[in-house]
Order: C-alpha cells, then structure tokens, then sequence
C-alpha cells in the first residue's frame, strides 16, 4: 500500500466470477515503470513473487504442491547453489525459500477469500480510472480495473460490516481506497523512464522511488 496504487481486475463470469487485487505497475501498453534499465526494482518493496524467482509453488497432477523451479535457472556448474545435501535432503537455503512461498501461498488464499467476501457484498464497482501524463500528452483512460465503493462501503449495515470484519475483508478494502493516493507514482515513473530514454535522466533521480523504510506491510485477514 505504501508503494503501489492497488486496484481489482475481475475473473470468470456469471456465478464464478471473483475479483483479484493487483498491483499497477505500468500505464496501458507500457512496459512495468517499476523496473529500471539495469533490472533494478524501482521500489522499497520488491513482490514476494519476484523475491521468491526462481522458485515457485505449484500444484502436481494429484493436487499436491510441490516446489517448483525455472528450468533455466538450473546449472550443472561447479559454482552453482546445490538443490540437496549428500543426504538428499533440501540445503538450508532452499528450505527457507518453502518456507517463504508457502506463507506466500496461504496469504494469497486469505487474500482471495477477502476479495471474494467484498464482491459479494456488493462493495467492489468499475473504476473509470484516468491518469493525466503532463504537458503535450492526452490523459490515459486504463479499462478494466475495479476499486471499492466507499459510500457503499460507508454505508454498510452494521451486521454486513461486522461480517466483513470477522473475516478479515476490511484491511484490504482500506488498503485499497489509501493507495489510489499513489497514483502519482506511475506518472513520475513514466517521467523518469522517458528522460532516461531521451539521455535527461541521472541516477540521481532515483532517490525520489526509494523514500520510507523497507518493511513488509502486512494485514491480518483472519481465519
């Protein structure tokens, strides 16, 4: 939220539809405004999809989850991280990386079922989202993003907004209104990389993208 204007994109149609929380990275067409030339991640907060590359959790044919691993990131060189110990156990490394993608996979599950929760109470509307890009350039209409609805929302009897907040709902309805406040973020990015682009940008610049600590914002969404 600190970093990243937060929005909804809708998935499914009719009774299995659901909405899912996204990030906005890039305007349109653009490539991720995020990432610098040299590969660098232009926030304090790197995704905990990113940070866990090049692993991954993923489901095998029996719907076990396994760890997973980009087939490229694989080497038979002598300097290369071992995967196992002479044992044929996980080295300590690679442990905590399941570690890490596990929690990673339940917060996502806790995640899904508070966006899910927040559809269905009606609380999640199209968001007509126009972003301005300065002088000599038409502002960008973004389709297909959703938000909450704070009068909705504001207006929730009480019954409904207890119900919101027993199942963890609430933190992510909030995080998402504060964080349109980041909007800025994309159009300064945008900026930077066309400077860069055009040779007018130093690394100097970057010093704007990396203000505030480093720490993980994290929410309890409950059971």
């Amino acid at each position: 939220m600190p970093h990243y204007a937060l929005g909804f994109i809708q998935q499914g149609e009719g009774t299995h539809q659901s909405y899912q929380p996204v990030a906005l990275t890039g305007l349109g067409g653009e490539s991720n405004l995020y990432v610098h030339a040299d590969g660098r991640w232009l926030a304090n907060y790197v995704p905990s999809v990113l940070r866990g590359h090049p692993f991954r959790m993923a489901k095998a044919d029996n719907d076990q989850q396994v760890l997973a691993i980009e087939q490229e990131s694989l080497s038979d060189d002598s300097s290369a991280q071992p995967l196992f110990d002479n044992d044929g156990n996980l080295t300590d490394k690679v442990k905590q990386t399941v570690d890490f993608l596990t929690q990673c996979d339940n917060n996502r599950q806790a995640t899904a079922k508070a966006s899910q929760l927040l559809g269905d109470t009606g609380l999640i509307e199209q968001w007509p989202l126009k972003i301005e890009r300065g002088e000599g350039h038409e502002p960008l209409n973004v389709q297909g993003l959703y938000r909450i609805n704070e009068k909705a929302l504001n207006e929730l009897a009480a019954d409904a907004f207890a119900d919101l907040r027993k199942h963890g709902a609430l933190p992510l309805a909030y995080a998402q209104l504060f964080s349109m406040s980041q909007l800025s973020q994309l159009t300064e990015r945008a900026k930077f990389h066309a400077q860069q682009q055009a040779g007018k940008a130093a690394d100097e610049n970057l010093d704007a993208f990396f203000d505030g600590d480093d720490e993980e914002l994290t929410f309890d969404f409950g059971e």
